[in-house]
């Protein structure tokens, strides 16, 4: 594998240069991943250059988007999706030494925020994607549920799921699979991008109508037809692509950072 990429003329921004541990306490204030039991290391996941011009932000740390980082003139990348998850091999083998090679090879710093990036309340993937949908979300400590309180509660204008999966389906642009719960109006939906259907029972509980999130496991199916509650799976990529480029927007204009989102398109 090459590591000869050359930095387009972003690289040459004449935007002023912050100290890499700047925007990294500043990430860590805005996001506070202290509070969280996460499921790999939040913050910075790999150190490159002590001084950040350009951000560029992800949804995942996948070979491709180091690649067009790089090419963009990236001295920083901030993803959802980091390198390190607890469980994987240790050995730097692979597909991960090819990913690191890119990094350490052109001194590119690798920030990364799970769990913290899916709970914020303006700037997270769930608050991101109410904007994108249209959804009303209920203030906080209503309008949560599930573990660590990740999933979001709220009102939509659609009647019915079916009404709601084809809504969802022209503003993310990609197909949703719709479990339906006929004759049953919706008041109340509930929301947890990504991964989230063990979250299922949780929004049950809660008493949405509806639950929207990223994948649809065996289990969902039948909980979805005995419960009547509708069931959308729209998709990991499609539900989690919105956080990290309004974080990394907000981050570099109050830093004074150019920035730019880099969307690998991902079909999961």
């Amino acid at each position: 594998m090459s590591t000869s990429l050359a930095a387009s003329p972003a690289s040459c921004s004449t935007a002023p240069a912050v100290e890499t541990g700047l925007l990294l306490r500043h990430l860590d204030a805005t996001l506070q991943p202290e509070r969280f039991k996460d499921y790999g290391p939040n913050g910075l996941q790999v150190e490159g250059r002590a001084r950040v011009r350009h951000l560029v932000s992800g949804v995942t740390a996948s070979r491709e988007l180091i690649e067009r980082a790089i090419e963009a003139g990236a001295d920083a990348i901030l993803v959802h999706h980091g390198l390190f998850w607890r469980g994987q091999s240790a050995c730097v083998t692979g597909w991960m030494k090819q990913r690191l090679a890119l990094l350490l090879a052109h001194d590119v710093n690798l920030l990364a925020y799970h769990l913290p990036l899916d709970a914020h309340p303006s700037l997270g993937n769930n608050a991101q994607l109410a904007q994108r949908l249209g959804f009303s979300p209920l203030a906080d400590g209503w309008g949560r549920f599930g573990e660590q309180d990740l999933g979001f509660v709220g009102h939509t204008e659609c009647p019915d799921a079916r009404a709601l999966a084809a809504h969802v389906q022209q503003r993310l642009g990609r197909p949703v699979t719709l479990i339906d719960a006929p004759g049953r109006a919706l008041r109340r939906i509930g929301w947890c991008s990504g991964g989230a259907q063990d979250y299922f029972e949780a929004a049950i509980a809660a008493g949405v109508d509806a639950f929207i999130t990223g994948e649809l496991s065996e289990p969902q199916t039948h909980l979805a037809r005995e419960c009547g509650v509708a069931y959308l799976a729209c998709g990991h990529h499609a539900t989690e692509r919105y956080g990290a480029p309004a974080l990394g927007a907000a981050v570099a204009a109050e830093l004074g950072l150019t920035h730019q989102f880099i969307d690998v398109d991902n079909p999961a």
